[in-house]
């Protein structure tokens, strides 16, 4: 459900899904995916290779995850120019291999005692700020 969840955020920004091929991800976008007209969605075959190759090409990568560096998510300003938002496993975060193609992190600020969102909900509130709706 998580990532049809995503999807319906990409949708709702003008973006697109980016997933790797993986033999379970189809199914589960076929059975979170709600909308009604055909998706945005690319097929990465290695994902860190492709996410090294948006980065040679300008786009700005930003990552949610606490990290040192982090900036809080109320400090994201709006995207000015394509940008790929990175998003992680929600127990063990984006492995250290893709952290080095971050140019920014992103942390959401919590108060309880969780230590992180749900994915789908950590990207769409990422996704949004990054659009400029919130």
């Amino acid at each position: 459900m998580n990532l049809g969840t995503l999807l319906r955020t990409c949708d709702a920004v003008g973006a697109c899904l980016v997933v790797p091929h993986r033999p379970w991800i189809r199914d589960a976008l076929d059975r979170g995916n709600t909308l009604r007209r055909p998706s945005c969605i690319h097929w990465a075959n290695k994902p860190l290779a492709w996410l090294a190759a948006q980065r040679r090409s300008g786009s700005d990568i930003v990552g949610v995850e606490l990290a040192d560096e982090a900036i809080r998510l109320a400090d994201l300003p709006a995207a000015r120019r394509r940008t790929v938002v990175v998003l992680g496993h929600e127990s063990d975060g984006i492995p250290t291999e893709a952290t080095v193609l971050l140019d920014r992190a992103v942390e959401i600020p919590m108060l309880g005692t969780g230590h992180s969102l749900n994915v789908a909900v950590a990207g769409s509130l990422v996704a949004y700020k990054l659009a400029g709706l919130v």
